[in-house]
């Protein structure tokens, strides 16, 4: 028996997913279809599909062509895939050829002429296109507006900052430049703020007043008050203000928050985080502009995010210590916590360097598990919880080490 696989979103289902799943089903006799989860699209940039997983699913199941349905999750889990369910073919529409050639090394891999004329991402983009402008002065809008493109639906219309300097070409050559909110206003439906922290208050309630959505990066004001009154504001006029924390929108790390409250690695004792960079500071000769970030702002929100979401905000003491420059610059900090039952330090830094990690120490018997985040680390637990633990952390990496360690 020939076992044929192939994987899509399947959103608003049309006769071009039915004509690609007909010649899948005859490439062989047993057709797999993954259908992406909604986690899975999000981290693919799928931002706008209108479906839910199950309605999806339903869709693929009415046409009868599928002798099996699975969900596709992770990077990485078509191989696995292939290899549980023993796949001959791998078959996808001929828009991804090329993409997929490595797993030649698996099974075959075929690619089938998509039906011209009609897509999913297209109906999506007619029916709903986000405007989108770029607010700051920071090197970070060339990412933004580069991965922009990859977003169903999402266009960048144009960019307003008080200096350009660190713009690279591709920002400067977007069809709208201003030092102007007001101006940028009119052609945007939301925008996205990467001003200098000590600004996104003032460009926030701005942007809330003029009607858009706002999706800010942290922190979003300097004090509760001024937050509080952002969010109520964006309450009120229905509209939608985001904490623009990437990690806390990472498959990933939310998989190892399930994975330590879940209890597999027992109580958490000792969660421990360092973030540091030193590109900005490096440009600028050891010296902050007037649009530098400090390390607190650069990476307080994300150092402090694992320690407040799994040991939560009623600490019984902190300790805080920073080296400062240019008089209240601070280029390093340290935050030591102390809870009930258990302790936590941050230290960020910007113009020092140091590996970016995360450890989050458990006690349960006796076992110990250490987490290791920024760059890929690891994780080691005793012989008797691998079996629970396995899979989720191959679904991350791929593959299992030797020595009983996993990498997220």
């Amino acid at each position: 028996m020939i076992k044929v696989i192939t994987y899509g979103t399947y959103d608003l289902f049309h006769f071009g997913h039915q004509r690609l799943l007909e010649r899948a089903k005859a490439l062989g006799d047993y057709l797999i279809v993954g259908v992406t989860s909604d986690s899975f699209d999000l981290t693919r940039g799928k931002i706008n599909a209108q479906q839910s997983l199950m309605e999806r699913i339903e869709s693929v199941k009415a046409t009868g062509l599928a002798d099996e349905i699975i969900v596709e999750e992770y990077e990485g889990q078509k191989i696995d895939d292939i290899k549980r369910y023993g796949v001959d073919i791998f078959t996808v529409g001929s828009d991804w050829k090329g993409k997929f050639d490595y797993l030649n090394e698996f099974c075959r891999v075929v690619y089938l002429d998509r039906t011209e004329g009609v897509s999913s991402s297209e109906l999506r983009a007619e029916k709903r296109e986000l405007r989108l402008g770029l607010v700051g002065e920071s090197s970070l809008l060339y990412k933004f507006e580069r991965e922009s493109h990859f977003v169903n639906g999402l266009r960048v219309t144009g960019v307003c900052a008080q200096n350009t300097i660190e713009f690279s070409d591709e920002i400067n050559k977007l069809p709208f430049v201003t030092n102007s909110l007001e101006e940028l206003f009119p052609i945007c439906d939301a925008v996205y703020i990467v001003s200098h922290p000590s600004k996104h208050y003032e460009h926030a309630k701005a942007a809330l007043l003029a009607g858009k959505h706002v999706l800010c990066e942290s922190p979003i004001a300097i004090s509760v008050k001024e937050y509080q009154e952002l969010k109520q504001l964006a309450y009120d006029k229905n509209l939608q203000l985001v904490d623009s924390l990437k990690t806390a929108y990472s498959t990933a790390y939310n998989r190892m928050l399930l994975l330590v409250k879940s209890g597999v690695i027992g109580e958490v004792k000792s969660v421990d985080t360092i973030c540091t960079s030193l590109s900005d500071l490096e440009r600028k000769e050891g010296k902050p502009t007037p649009f530098t970030w400090n390390s607190i702002c650069a990476w307080g929100p994300t150092a402090i995010l694992p320690i407040f979401q799994l040991l939560g905000t009623q600490y019984v003491s902190k300790q805080i210590a920073s080296h400062l420059i240019e008089g209240d610059f601070d280029i390093f900090t340290k935050i030591a916590f102390v809870y009930p039952s258990a302790v936590a330090s941050l230290k960020v830094g910007k113009g020092v360097k140091s590996e970016g990690e995360l450890i989050i120490q458990a006690l349960r018997d006796i076992f110990m598990c250490q987490l290791h985040g920024g760059r890929p680390n690891t994780l080691r637990l005793e012989e008797r919880i691998q079996h629970r633990i396995k899979d989720t952390f191959t679904n991350w990496t791929g593959k299992v080490s030797d020595t009983n360690w996993f990498r997220f």
